[in-house]
This record gives structure tokens, C-alpha cells and sequence, in this order.
């Protein structure tokens, strides 16, 4: 059974930094591109990074570009999201996802399994 569980959110006020990270089991994690997307209350859950299985390709949202940065370790079947420099806009459930491609897609419906998210809120 594929488990992703995320963790590190919580309250950050806005210019400080949070890493978020994601533990997968029960798939063979080099094997699969992961993605963090997020979802505000009332919108549409967005991409906000991807990386492909080597860590090699990244792409990050426009919207978080400069800020972001999302990284793996395949030894430890984790993948994380350094956000620096948060803003009032980065509030929202963050989820990560894994496919099982050898492209990063920005596209949620591309993702085979989800994490439960977690909260990220940043105060101002």
C-alpha cells in the first residue's frame, strides 16, 4: 500500500521560511517523479513544484520562483520544499504527489497517489 505522509507546516509569519517534508513507502521511490501542489480554501488545487526521479530536472511554479525550492533523497524515500520568504498568498493545504513517469508534469490529474497535506498559514 503507497503511503505519502507530508509534515513541517504550520504558522509562519509572512517572510519567514517553513521546509515541508514528504515520506513515501510502499513504492520504489526512484522510480517516480514527485510533486508538491497546494490548495487554498475555495480554489482549485495548484502546482507548485516537481522534480523528476533523479532529482536532476526541477520546475517550480512561477508564483513561487526565487522562493521555493523542492528537493529529494531517494535514500531516505523523501522529498521536500524549502519556501523562504513566505508570503500571505502561500497560505493553503500542501499536498505532495508521486507518478510514476521519467517527466515532471505540472498537471494534478498527471499524479498517481497523494499525501493527506498538511496546513501552511502565513500570518502578516
Amino acid at each position: 500500500q503507497v503511503q505519502l505522509v507530508e509534515s513541517g507546516g504550520g504558522l509562519v509569519q509572512a517572510g519567514g521560511s517553513l521546509r515541508l517534508s514528504c515520506i513515501a513507502s510502499g513504492l520504489t521511490f526512484s522510480e517516480y517523479v514527485m510533486g508538491w501542489f497546494r490548495q487554498a480554501p475555495g480554489k482549485e488545487r495548484e502546482f507548485v513544484a516537481g522534480i523528476s526521479r533523479s532529482g536532476g530536472n526541477k520546475g517550480n511554479a512561477d508564483s513561487v520562483k526565487g522562493r521555493f525550492t523542492i528537493s529529494r533523497d531517494n535514500a531516505k524515500n523523501t522529498v521536500y520544499l524549502q519556501m523562504n520568504n513566505v508570503i500571505a498568498r502561500d497560505t493553503a493545504v500542501y499536498y505532495c504527489a508521486a507518478r510514476r513517469s521519467t517527466v515532471v508534469f505540472d498537471s494534478a490529474a498527471a499524479y498517481d497517489y497523494w499525501g493527506q497535506g498538511t496546513q501552511v498559514t502565513v500570518s502578516s
